[in-house]
C-alpha cells in the first residue's frame, strides 16, 4: 500500500491479485483504518463496483473483509445493490454498506408489507411480482434473475399508473361532458371545397378531415391531435373543422401561444373565409381597447363566428354565445388549466377540441404524452414543396456562407438569420441578436436588413414581418419567433447561428421556413470551430434526413424525453426506473393492462388501494386526477 499526493490531498492506492489478474483499489479519503487493519500479502474478500480506466481495472472505496472464517465469507458472497450516494449522505455516515444494513433491518422488522396498488388479477395475468417480494428482490437479492423480475415490476408500475390516469381522463371526458353534435357537414364546407379551395388536398389531409368529421358528428366532445411535419398543411385541415362548426351555427376559437403565430393564422383564415363572407376577429393582449370592446360584444351576441388569439381568448370578460369548437395550436405550450379555461367558455356543454402541433412526437413517446387524446398524422407533404439543401458549417467557413447568401440575394431572393434564445438571460439573447443585426448590416450594406425578437411589441413585430413578406426587407435577423407563423415563398436561405444550442427537432422546424416557393433553398447550421465530433455528427443528421418524425426519434434518443419535450410542458412524470425509450415493450404491456382495467371499472370502485395511490401519485407529479 502507498499513499500518493494528489492536489495536496493524499489518496491511498493498493493492488489486488486473484491469481490471474491485477486490480487497483483506491481510497480518496477516510483511509486511515485501511492502513491500520490490513497489511501486504493478506487474503481478503473485496466488494465494490469495478470500472475500467486507462487500461486498468479499478474499484474506488471498496469494502474489504479478511478471509479468516469460511462462514463469514459465505455471508458476504452474494449480490449487492449499488445505491447512488451524495457527498452529504457520505458525510452523515450513510454509505452503501450502511444503506444495505438499514434495508436488512427494515426487512427483518416489516417484511416490506404494504398494500399493493396493482390488483392481483393483473399481477397474475402479466407475471408481476407482488410489491413486498419485488422490494425484497431489489434490495436484498438472492439472484440476478429475481432482481430482473423486480425491475420489470417497477418499470411496469411506473408506466401503468400514468396510463390509468390518461385513460380515465379520456373516459371521463367522453362520458361526463356533452358536446354539440354536428350531424350535417353544412353548406360552407361544400361551397369552400368546390369553389374557393386554392389547391388540391393531399390524401393524408382528406383522411384526417374525415376523422374530424366523424368526431364532430357525435355528442361526445372531440379531443383530437393533428400531428404533421413542417409544411404538411395542418392549418387548412383546421379550417375545414371550423367550417363544420360555423356551418352548424356555432362559434370557433383558435388559440396560439404567441401573437406572431396568432396574427399569421388570422391572415390565413381571413384570406380563405373572406370569399364566404365570414368575418374573423383577432384578440390579443395588445389589441386596442375600442377594437377589444367591439370583438367582445360580437362574441357575446354570436355575431362574430370565428376569433383567433392568444391567452386573451379565455380571460374573464370574454363570453361566447355558442362556442362549439376550440383549436389550440402548439398545444404543448399551454398548461392543462389554460386549455380548460377556454373550454369552460362553452358552458354548460363542452366544445369539440382540435389540437395542432408542428413538433412530430416519436411513436416511442406518443402513448405517454398523448395517451388521453385521439391522434391523426398528416404524413404527406403537398406537391411542389422544394427539397432543402442542408449544410453544417463552422466559423472557419463563414466567408463561404456569406458568399452563398450574397449569390441568392443577387437573384432577388430573401434570407433568415436566426440566433438562439439564452434562457438564463433575455438581455444576453437580445444583445446577441442586436450584435448580429449590426454585423449583417455591415457585411451587406447594399441590402435592407430587418430585425425581429420576442421583446418587441406586437405592432413592431407585425411591421417587420410585413416588410419582409412584401420584399422590402431582404434579410430578417431574429430569434426563434420566426420558427412558426412566417410564410415567405421568396425566402430561400436560412442561417442558424450557434446551431449546437438547439434541439434537432427545433432546427428541423426552422428549416421549414424556407423551401416554400418554386426556388431551390438552403438551410445552413453554423457551429463554433471547437465543436466536438459527436456534436457535429448530431447536426449532420439534419443533412441526412428531411423527415421530421425520423429526426424526432434521433433527437429523443440524444436528449431524452425531458429535454426533448421541455420539462415544464411535457406533462410526463419523472420515471425513476423505467426508460421510455428502451422499455417500449413494457410500456405497451402497461397500456394494455390499464385499458383493460379502465374498460372494466373506470371509477375503480373495486380497486380502492389503486385509487388511493393514484391520488398521491397525481399530486406528487402535478398531474390531474379525474374522478366521477
Amino acid at each position: 500500500m502507498r499513499a500518493l499526493p494528489k492536489s495536496q490531498r493524499a489518496i491511498l492506492s493498493t493492488t489486488l491479485y486473484d491469481g490471474q489478474a491485477w486490480m487497483e483499489l483506491v481510497w480518496y479519503h477516510g483511509w486511515d483504518w485501511i492502513r491500520q487493519k490490513f497489511t501486504a500479502g493478506q487474503e481478503v474478500l473485496c466488494i465494490g463496483q469495478p470500472t475500467f480506466q486507462k487500461g486498468t481495472l479499478r474499484i474506488a472505496h471498496p469494502e474489504l473483509l479478511l478471509l479468516t472464517e469460511a462462514q463469514q465469507t459465505q455471508t458476504f458472497l452474494r449480490i449487492y445493490p449499488i445505491y447512488p450516494l451524495t457527498e452529504k449522505l457520505r458525510q452523515m455516515g450513510l454509505d452503501k454498506k450502511r444503506f444495505r444494513s438499514l434495508y436488512e433491518e427494515l426487512y427483518r422488522l416489516t417484511r416490506f408489507e404494504r398494500p399493493d396498488p396493482i390488483p392481483e388479477s393483473l399481477r397474475t395475468r402479466y407475471g408481476l411480482l407482488p410489491l413486498p417480494e419485488a422490494l425484497r428482490a431489489l434490495h436484498l437479492p438472492t439472484s440476478l434473475e429475481e432482481t430482473e423480475k423486480a425491475l420489470h415490476r417497477f418499470k411496469f408500475e411506473e408506466f401503468f399508473y400514468l396510463q390509468v390516469l390518461l385513460l380515465r381522463r379520456k373516459y371521463f371526458l367522453k362520458s361526463q361532458y356533452t358536446a354539440p353534435a354536428f350531424k350535417e357537414v353544412g353548406p360552407l364546407v361544400h361551397e369552400f371545397y368546390h369553389k374557393y379551395l386554392p389547391f388540391s388536398l393531399t390524401n393524408a389531409q382528406k383522411r384526417v378531415i374525415k376523422e374530424i368529421r366523424a368526431d364532430m358528428a357525435l355528442s361526445t366532445p372531440m379531443n383530437r391531435l393533428i400531428q404533421g411535419d413542417v409544411g404538411s398543411g395542418k392549418t387548412i385541415v383546421a379550417l375545414f373543422a371550423a367550417l363544420i362548426a360555423i356551418g352548424n351555427g356555432y362559434q370557433v376559437a383558435l388559440m396560439a401561444p404567441t401573437e406572431v403565430l396568432a396574427e399569421q393564422h388570422a391572415r390565413s383564415f381571413r384570406k380563405w373565409l373572406s370569399s364566404l363572407g365570414i368575418p374573423v376577429g383577432l384578440l390579443l393582449s395588445s389589441t386596442r381597447p375600442a377594437e377589444r370592446r367591439r370583438i367582445l360584444a360580437q362574441l357575446a351576441t354570436g355575431e362574430l363566428p370565428c376569433v383567433i388569439g392568444t391567452h386573451a381568448l379565455f380571460q374573464d370578460k370574454v363570453q361566447y354565445a355558442r362556442l362549439g369548437l376550440t383549436i389550440i395550436d402548439e398545444q404543448h405550450k399551454f398548461g392543462v388549466k389554460q386549455r380548460a379555461a377556454l373550454w369552460e367558455k362553452a358552458h354548460p356543454y363542452r366544445p369539440h377540441n382540435l389540437l395542432l402541433t408542428a413538433t412530430p412526437i416519436p411513436r416511442t413517446l406518443a402513448l405517454s404524452v398523448y395517451g388521453d387524446v385521439d391522434v391523426s398524422i398528416i404524413d404527406e407533404l403537398p406537391p411542389g414543396r422544394q427539397p432543402i439543401q442542408t449544410l453544417v458549417r463552422t466559423e472557419a467557413h463563414r466567408r463561404e456562407v456569406w458568399n452563398l447568401l450574397r449569390a441568392e440575394l443577387q437573384k432577388g431572393r430573401q434570407a433568415y438569420i436566426i440566433y438562439p434564445l439564452v434562457e438564463e438571460s433575455e438581455k444576453l439573447a437580445l444583445k446577441a441578436v442586436e450584435e448580429g443585426y449590426a454585423l449583417v448590416q455591415q457585411t451587406f450594406p447594399e441590402y435592407k436588413v430587418g430585425m425581429i425578437h420576442g421583446r418587441m411589441n406586437s405592432e413592431r413585430k407585425e411591421r417587420e414581418m410585413q416588410l419582409f413578406k412584401m420584399g422590402h426587407t431582404h434579410i430578417l435577423v431574429g430569434t426563434t419567433v420566426v420558427e412558426v407563423g412566417v410564410d415567405v415563398p421568396n425566402a430561400t436561405v436560412l442561417i442558424v447561428e450557434h446551431a449546437d444550442r438547439f434541439g434537432l427537432s427545433q432546427l428541423h422546424q426552422l428549416r421549414g421556413r424556407v423551401g416554400r416557393g418554386a426556388h431551390a433553398s438552403y438551410a445552413i447550421f453554423m457551429a463554433p470551430n471547437d465543436l466536438s465530433d459527436t456534436a457535429l455528427q448530431r447536426l449532420k443528421a439534419l443533412v441526412q434526413y428531411q423527415d421530421g418524425f425520423h429526426i424526432a426519434e434521433i433527437d429523443l434518443k440524444l436528449r431524452g424525453p425531458g429535454d426533448f419535450l421541455g420539462t415544464k410542458q411535457s406533462g410526463l412524470p419523472e420515471f425513476k426506473v423505467a426508460d421510455i425509450i428502451e422499455d417500449q415493450p413494457i410500456l405497451r404491456q402497461a397500456r394494455q393492462a390499464a385499458q383493460e382495467l379502465v374498460n372494466e371499472d373506470p371509477h375503480l370502485y373495486r380497486y380502492p388501494d389503486l385509487l388511493g395511490f393514484l391520488g398521491q401519485y397525481a399530486a406528487r407529479h402535478s398531474l390531474e386526477l379525474f374522478t366521477a
